[in-house]
């Protein structure tokens, strides 16, 4: 699966390429709004919610196909998400960067870019249509291209979520020495979800890293857990876009009326 996903993804860079030269979005870059730092949002007292945005995926097909951007971004800002994760890939999940655009309008918020990125052209994309950071899957990349995006992005003042799955990835993203540890419990091979990868991986992560739990987390009581073994945030887009009461989920999910944006879980 996830060589498919890889390939689609350079081939979308490329047209995307024809049609706006890199050049021209290195233009734009001076005009980029105030920063939001996307990392400082994840380290704030008690556990913090990353919602995602998000239509459809591979593995469960359409969630909320007629989703609206503005509407669920302020649903989720109302019940005290810390910080949004936006999918841009297409073909798959049904995304673009207009959404990118229209949830940096729509909301306060700090937003992740969520996509396969293989090529530095999409940092630029990702800078000048309102990202404040941008994912980075160790599997999707080798040693050297997961050095040059890294180095890249962060002089471009991007946060990066870089991803792992196993204990090789984790110890390559170790080596880059990165901030931000997400620990994706989908295996994007097999694309089976299993939470117990978060609990074996994060007692191998040094102290000072933040680490974000990733897929499979639908429950409070999961993410009570999660910050009782030392997760920092949670991910979570299916079970809360396919929520009828997204602000009434996230409320449920952050444990009260402010949430994990400022108040601890008890």
């Amino acid at each position: 699966m996830i060589e498919q996903l890889i390939s689609v993804a350079r081939e979308g860079v490329e047209e995307r390429r024809d049609r706006i030269p890199q050049g021209d979005l290195e233009s734009r870059l001076s005009a980029r709004g105030e920063d939001r730092p996307f990392s400082e949002a994840l380290v704030r007292p008690g556990l913090s919610l990353i919602a995602e945005f998000k239509r459809r995926s591979p593995s469960a097909g359409d969630i909320s196909a007629a989703a609206e951007v503005t509407a669920q971004v302020q649903a989720y800002e109302r019940g005290g998400a810390a910080a949004l994760s936006v999918l841009t890939d297409e073909r798959h999940f049904g995304g673009s960067l207009e959404d990118l655009r229209e949830a940096m309008a729509a909301c306060d918020l700090p937003i992740l870019r969520k996509d396969f990125i293989v090529d530095p052209y999409q940092l630029y994309e990702a800078a000048v249509n309102g990202a404040d950071a941008v994912l980075l899957i160790v599997r999707a990349l080798d040693d050297e291209e997961l050095r040059e995006m890294h180095d890249r992005a962060r002089e471009l003042d991007l946060d990066c979520l870089v991803e792992v799955h196993d204990t090789e990835e984790l110890q390559r993203a170790l080596e880059l020495d990165v901030d931000v540890i997400g620990i994706n419990n989908r295996d994007l091979d097999q694309g089976t979800v299993d939470v117990a990868t978060t609990y074996e991986l994060i007692t191998d992560v040094p102290a000072g890293k933040t680490v974000v739990a990733e897929s499979g987390i639908s429950e409070r009581a999961e993410l009570e857990e999660l910050e009782r073994v030392g997760v920092d945030a949670v991910l979570i887009g299916s079970a809360l876009m396919g929520a009828g009461d997204a602000e009434a989920k996230v409320r449920e999910l952050t444990g009260g009326e402010e949430g994990t944006r400022e108040h601890p879980l008890p």
